[in-house]
């Protein structure tokens, strides 16, 4: 089947203040920038891992997944630079690599996770941790809380959420709608 070429819509110019890397992350090596048209091939690889398991399970021939993640990616990247035009949309690099993506739009009253997501080679050494934390740091700094979306089927990323804090306010269609507030004791 051959693939059709698709044209994206550009990353927002976003927000004037930028999400600095936690320090330790950037000690071992890691930095946030602002992501661009040269991510897009990295970003639609990390969406598709994102949903390799569930896909695997469909049973549907490889070129129909590699096809329909295409579009869901497509479609997720024009919702999100639409819909959100002020956010931050970062990519996570180890080096010079590409490694995962934090988008976050700093909303008032709170601060808004669109979406993070990082390679599953690299899952489980606290990078999803550090950024989340830093974060609710930040967000704690401007007297903001956060908020977030979990699809109901990632346990570990729900458990992780449960452990930094947040709490489950509801469901919406598939996804946990989970928040953290700032202490002010």
């Amino acid at each position: 089947m051959p693939k059709k070429s698709q044209t994206l819509p550009d990353f927002p110019a976003g927000s004037t203040t930028h999400l600095q890397t936690p320090s330790a992350l950037h000690q071992n090596g890691y930095v946030l920038r602002h992501a661009g048209a040269e991510d897009i091939p990295f970003l639609r690889h990390l969406y598709a891992q994102t949903r390799s398991a569930e896909l695997a399970a469909s049973g549907w021939p490889q070129a129909l997944r590699e096809r329909f993640l295409a579009d869901q990616f497509a479609l997720q990247h024009t919702h999100y630079v639409r819909q959100f035009a002020d956010a931050e949309f970062l990519v996570l690099l180890e080096e010079t690599r590409a490694v995962g993506r934090l988008y976050l739009d700093r909303q008032d009253p709170d601060f808004l996770i669109i979406d993070i997501a990082l390679l599953d080679e690299i899952h489980d050494r606290g990078l999803g941790s550090a950024l989340i934390i830093h974060v609710q740091q930040t967000a704690a700094r401007a007297g903001c809380g956060v908020r977030l979306h979990v699809d109901l089927r990632n346990e570990a990323a729900y458990r992780l959420y449960l452990r930094l804090g947040f709490r489950e306010t509801g469901i919406e269609g598939a996804h946990r709608a989970m928040r953290w507030d700032t202490d002010v004791s």
